[in-house]
């Protein structure tokens, strides 16, 4: 692993990667390197233990962890390492509707915490772990503040396209 690599990307199947592929790209266009692997806290426990163990050796700076289902990885790899862990509940085929891998992840006891973002946002875990790693980094600040004019300039762009098709609105 690279030195630079600060967010360690994980998930409990590949079959997760196309929502988890979102925290990827959004950490791209930001300019902050990533790795992104499976690891299972069901399948390969030990593969697990060890991820979270040498996390912040490794200089892993925020780990984002989706599942789908029971949703256990997350909060699995909270207990084990000191390293900030973002939750991303994945609605999965074997879901109930997401609510168990939301609930899974939201409910942690006391003294494991864990960050969870909306059902499938894995984009919002990506933004989150830049914004976490933005407080020791004033470029990746000031890159965060660009993407979300970005995002304002997006809205106030279709607030003014509804006026020109015709919509009526006094704001």
């Amino acid at each position: 692993m690279s030195n630079n690599v600060k967010v360690g990307i994980i998930m409990g199947s590949k079959s997760d990667l196309n929502i988890m592929d979102d925290a990827a790209k959004v950490l791209q266009e930001l300019g902050v390197q990533y790795e992104l692997t499976v690891v299972s806290a069901h399948r390969t426990p030990e593969r697990m233990f060890d991820y979270a163990k040498q996390a912040a050796d490794r200089g892993l700076k925020v780990i984002i962890a989706g599942a789908g289902g029971a949703a256990h990885l997350p909060g699995m790899v909270a207990s084990i390492t000191s390293v900030p862990v973002i939750g991303v509940p994945v609605k999965s085929s074997n879901s109930i509707d997401g609510w168990d891998s939301v609930l899974s992840i939201l409910q942690m006891p006391n003294g494991i915490p864990v960050a969870t973002v909306a059902l499938n946002a894995a984009k919002n875990a990506g933004i989150l772990a830049a914004q976490i790693l933005s407080v020791a980094d004033d470029a990746l600040a000031q890159r965060l503040i660009a993407f979300k004019n970005d995002l304002k300039s997006k809205v106030e762009e279709s607030a003014e396209g509804l006026k020109s098709e015709g919509y009526a609105c006094s704001f």
